[in-house]
């Protein structure tokens, strides 16, 4: 029997709970869902007014795995959407998870939630900045916390605070609270520190994503600044054999992270006591008192 729940007055069909989604932990997407029922408080504020992208896995990430940005078959009448034209369709909506009960119903889609630097209503003009440091093997995440140093402290040079995270992946994200600005001056300004930490760091990074230059070297991706990209949303699942999460992290764990990375992998179980301990470390991002401007 499919169970049917009620969220703040809004009844959801949920399937499949029992069924295994991350094999190497035995992680079910029952599991998922209260994940993102439990962490609610800390997620929504991220998502909220932001057309969402889904990046979905519904057998798992050894089954079909795939992004979407149209509102999935079956969106619920009452899942705000928001206009988002693009070339291709210009009547383009995507969903916009504003509320627990979208989260929930996005939850049992099983997804990975991807963001884009502004808000529903001002398309392409941003009020983040990130940069995805991304390691060429053998580099890894003690790299990446390296050159994430470098950047917090360039941008602090000009006046600009910078929150990290882990991608989920095998890297770490930086964001950057910022006034609304235009996202071809963010994309621009965060090549050119792209570019600069290339020269004052040349044998750890990259600003260009060349394959053959990548090994052992960190990418400093500024190109998810511009208006048509999206980048993991924070506290996030990811399509991995294991449940990890992009999750904040302090700068003190970036600092130990040089030595060998260790406690930057971050997963499903890892994620409540932190913020029990820490509160969300990436709550500044939306006090408009954090925001900077770009010189």
């Amino acid at each position: 029997m499919t169970p049917i729940t009620e969220v703040e007055g809004r009844r959801l069909t949920l399937t499949n709970l029992e069924k295994v989604i991350h094999p190497a932990t035995g992680t079910t997407k029952g599991e998922i869902v209260h994940y993102y029922a439990v962490t609610a408080e800390a997620i929504l504020p991220h998502l909220k007014d932001r057309p969402v992208s889904f990046l979905r896995y519904p057998d798992g990430p050894d089954g079909q795995v795939f992004f979407t940005k149209n509102p999935p078959p079956g969106t619920p009448d009452w899942v705000r959407t928001a206009p988002v034209p693009r070339s291709e369709d210009p009547k383009a909506r995507q969903v916009v998870v504003d509320d627990l009960p979208s989260l929930v119903w996005a939850a049992n889609l099983v997804v990975e939630f991807h963001t884009p630097q502004w808000r529903a209503g001002r398309p392409a003009v941003a009020d983040r900045m990130v940069f995805d440091l991304d390691p060429g093997a053998p580099a890894g995440v003690a790299e990446c916390c390296e050159v994430a140093l470098w950047l917090r402290d360039r941008l602090a040079r000009d006046g600009l605070d910078a929150y990290a995270k882990t991608s989920g992946s095998k890297g770490l994200h930086l964001a950057v609270p910022l006034e609304p600005t235009p996202s071809e001056q963010v994309s621009a300004y965060a090549k050119s520190l792209a570019v600069e930490g290339e020269a004052a760091l040349p044998k750890l990074v990259l600003h260009r994503m060349a394959r053959a230059l990548r090994p052992g070297k960190v990418f400093v991706d500024h190109s998810q600044n511009a208006a048509a990209k999206t980048t993991a949303t924070p506290y996030t699942l990811r399509a991995r054999t294991e449940p990890a999460v992009s999750a904040p992290v302090t700068w003190e764990e970036v600092e130990e992270g040089r030595a060998d990375g260790a406690g930057l992998a971050l997963g499903l179980s890892d994620i409540a006591p932190r913020l029990e301990r820490y509160g969300d470390l990436f709550a500044p991002l939306d006090d408009g008192d954090r925001a900077g401007h770009l010189p």
